[in-house]
């Protein structure tokens, strides 16, 4: 099963999804893309991946760190990141 939920804004599409084992916070911009993901049970720290399947390059324990990481891969400022409503409560 996957839920989704998307936003757009300043020209980057955000996807946020939840699959049998992880949420995923999805940022795309002219052809790159960051992913934020957790595990389901929302308790466990963050992941930032170059994309849904990338290697894992960081953790952090806060969504505002994360995003920090995630606009820095996209070359945008974390203020210009459209974070989906279900996405909001990530972090620990």
């Amino acid at each position: 099963m996957t839920d989704t939920e998307a936003a757009s804004a300043n020209g980057i599409e955000a996807r946020y999804e939840e699959t049998d084992g992880e949420r995923r916070l999805t940022f795309s911009r002219d052809g790159r893309e960051a992913t934020v993901a957790q595990n389901v049970e929302g308790y466990a720290m963050l992941k930032v991946r170059p994309g849904p399947d990338g290697d894992e390059l960081e953790r952090y324990y806060g969504l505002d760190m994360a995003l920090d990481h995630a606009a820095e891969l996209l070359g945008v400022a974390v203020p210009d990141l459209p974070v989906p409503d279900a996405a909001a409560d990530m972090g620990m």
